[in-house]
């Protein structure tokens, strides 16, 4: 391996990490980085001076790109868009201590999709990866002071976004337990208990696989749906198998239908209630995560 080769690879998970919280798919991340090396080595290597930073500015400036593309496509979706679960979080860890360097979130991922695409960049290239302003600039071709004030803005969308009192795992876990055991028992009463009265489902088919099209909201109405969809699964007659992983960094669930990975289950949690459901369906999001699972390269909880 030539020291070039090296440094790339010693930087693959950084740059994975910003790529994925850039586009919130992991598929998509993981060609950026490939198209980044590539051009790394199509150029004359003695004219960069800092390799590491050549490679954050060449990925940043592909998602930039690739959101233009993105953002037509997620306005003809077919029913709620959510990002690609990742099993494996781990390896986009951007090796950071900042206050948002382990989350993964959902409700993180979601809340950064509503932003601008140089709003994104701007927070998580200096709140997440901790790079100085002045390097940032370079790479979005703006002023210090206007680089300045994207992650602002940003950095209170983030803020007034977070829950009030999340969960710890021991906690999540435990609930993720006892949802998963009222539903295949059928228990709607017991499930409402462990919903807010406003929290939301969202589901993602990407219009591959059935899904609810809108977000399904209230203790009833999600309790409802969950266990009528886990009734028909049941009198169908298919085999259910639910695993609880760790999916973006927190606990969730994975079900497999007759061995076929079907959907992940990520949960938002405040003050010991859930208050949000990510469902991923869409078979093209879950292509990875199946992989790992298979590849028995995941960590239970």
């Amino acid at each position: 391996m030539t020291t070039v080769e090296a440094s790339l690879e010693a930087s693959r998970g950084r740059l994975l990490g910003l790529a994925y919280r850039m586009l919130g798919s992991r598929a998509d991340a993981e060609d950026i980085v490939q198209d980044a090396y590539l051009r790394v080595k199509g150029r004359n290597q003695r004219n960069i001076r800092n390799l590491e930073a050549f490679l954050f500015t060449t990925v940043t400036r592909l998602c930039l790109d690739h959101l233009k593309s993105a953002r037509v496509k997620r306005e003809v979706y077919v029913g709620s868009w959510l990002p690609e679960p990742v099993i494996d979080s781990g390896s986009l860890s951007p090796e950071s201590a900042a206050e948002l360097a382990d989350d993964l979130s959902f409700a993180l991922l979601l809340t950064l999709e509503k932003l601008s695409p140089q709003e994104r960049a701007a927070f998580l290239l200096h709140d997440v990866f901790d790079t100085p302003f002045a390097q940032i600039a370079l790479v979005l071709e703006k002023s210090e002071a206007s680089c300045r004030q994207l992650a602002v803005r940003a950095r209170k969308a983030v803020r007034s976004a977070k829950p009030g009192s999340p969960a710890p795992p021991g906690a999540h876990k435990a609930l993720l337990s006892k949802f998963a055991e009222a539903v295949m028992t059928g228990d709607v009463s017991r499930l409402q208990m462990m919903l807010t009265d406003d929290v939301v489902t969202y589901s993602d088919g990407g219009g591959l696989k059935v899904a609810a099209l809108n977000p399904i909201f209230g203790a009833d109405k999600v309790a409802r749906y969950f266990i009528g969809v886990a009734r028909k699964h049941q009198m169908s007659g298919v085999t259910i198998e639910v695993r609880l992983v760790l999916i973006n960094g927190a606990p969730g669930i994975v079900v497999n239908i007759d061995g076929t990975l079907d959907q992940t289950i990520n949960i938002e949690v405040v003050d010991g209630l859930i208050s949000a459901f990510y469902l991923v369906r869409n078979p093209e999001k879950l292509r990875s995560a199946d992989a790992i699972i298979r590849a028995g390269a995941f960590s239970e909880v």
